[in-house]
């Protein structure tokens, strides 16, 4: 990096903080630290706001290219606003799966027409939007999926069952991975869609977890519609769109998740020196290392930005993945630890935020892609050993 693109990132990174300040200053001041892990349902309503609130000030959309909307930031910079943003203790965005998946996915993929439909309203966040892909029987074997679509005149009905579809209740529209070939197997005839949420076909039920929270969804479709023209890419090659929207999951993506990691690694710290938990050289050893693994993800997440950039194989994903659901689960049980036997007991107020956080990571080596499957997928597409036996 030479000195005048120091100098700007310096500037950018004051320019972050000092916006961030004063606006979480004001009427947006409660927000700090709202909306995290197993919390997403708090303030949506007023996280909504603040995110069009970030969207009118132009701290949406940062990494996007100027030319759909987006600020054109270098990686370090996004990388900047992602840390400043985690200093100030702002709140959970509402529209990560809009800004951060779908987006570059239509960027990348998308028809000139899908782009000026759906863009302008993911960046002002007029529109929310969930992502159908898991099914009861295709769960992390995104290949084995079910859910038709076909054909009717101008539309596409859908017809199908997703499970574990995140904020689907509070959803405008859902991209769908259905299969469009009827006589097609594995990742064959599938078809990347965008389906809207509100219409009689669409159905949402709320799954309750461990919790008490109900953030993910069952959504079943019957004869939903949508127009012909809503397929992102060709008709039959939606594996390649649905693998890209999930680089972009694990991509620029993880930032911003890690900032609700380390907002919750600061919290356990304090907890553990308020306590008195941290006298323990144990406990002081597994904080210890629970920073040096969030640094690992952090430096792995700006690689993968810079290999996405440059080509690659295509595996830093999977590894981001096992990193972030290993390490979040065991944060979960340090907070647990370092709480002590009172973490046991619910208090009469529901469960605390530890309590919230152990409960909720249990699932975190599950969803998204279980373990499993990113092991083979780095084993097969990295390692080069033999693939496994598929039906």
């Amino acid at each position: 990096m030479d000195e005048s693109q120091a100098s700007d990132d310096a500037a950018f990174r004051e320019v972050a903080r000092s916006w961030l300040e004063d606006s979480l200053s004001g009427e947006f001041a409660s927000l700090r630290g709202r909306g995290g892990t197993g919390r997403q349902h708090e303030a949506h309503d007023e996280r909504l706001a603040w995110n069009r609130h970030l969207a009118a000030a132009g701290w949406t959309c940062l990494g996007w290219p100027v030319e759909h909307g987006g600020r054109g930031a270098s990686v370090t910079q996004q990388v900047i606003f992602h840390e400043e943003y985690a200093r100030a203790g702002a709140p959970t965005r509402v529209n990560h799966l809009g800004e951060e998946l779908l987006g570059p996915t239509l960027i990348a993929f998308g028809t000139p027409e899908q782009q000026a439909r759906f863009l302008p309203k993911i960046k002002s966040v007029e529109e929310l939007w969930c992502q159908g892909y898991s099914e009861p029987g295709a769960g992390s074997d995104l290949a084995a999926v079910s859910t038709t679509a076909t054909l009717v005149g101008g539309e596409w009905s859908v017809t199908g069952q997703k499970v574990w579809t995140s904020f689907a209740h509070l959803a405008d529209w859902c991209f769908v991975v259905a299969r469009t070939d009827p006589g097609s197997k594995r990742h064959h005839g599938l078809s990347y869609l965008l389906v809207p949420m509100k219409q009689d076909g669409v159905e949402v039920r709320p799954i309750q977890q461990l919790t008490g929270t109900s953030e993910f969804n069952e959504v079943f479709f019957d004869d939903a519609r949508t127009d012909a023209s809503l397929v992102v890419g060709e008709v039959g090659d939606g594996w390649k769109v649905a693998l890209g929207t999930l680089g972009f999951e694990r991509g620029v993506a993880t930032l911003g998740q890690q900032v609700g990691f380390r907002r919750e690694l600061d919290g356990i710290i304090a907890l553990a020196n308020s306590n008195g938990a941290a006298d323990d050289p144990v406990i002081r050893d597994k904080l210890t290392r629970a920073w040096v693994g969030l640094e690992v993800m952090h430096a792995h997440a700006v690689r993968t930005l810079a290999s996405a950039t440059s080509g690659g194989r295509g595996t830093e994903s999977s590894v981001a993945k096992l990193l972030w659901s290993h390490w979040h689960r065991g944060l979960g049980e340090l907070a647990m630890e370092v709480s002590g036997a009172e973490s046991m007991v619910e208090s009469g107020d529901g469960l605390d935020d530890w309590q919230r956080l152990f409960l909720f990571s249990r699932a975190d080596t599950i969803y998204g892609g279980s373990d499993e499957i990113q092991r083979n997928i780095i084993s097969e597409r990295t390692l080069g050993l033999p693939r496994e036996a598929r039906a």
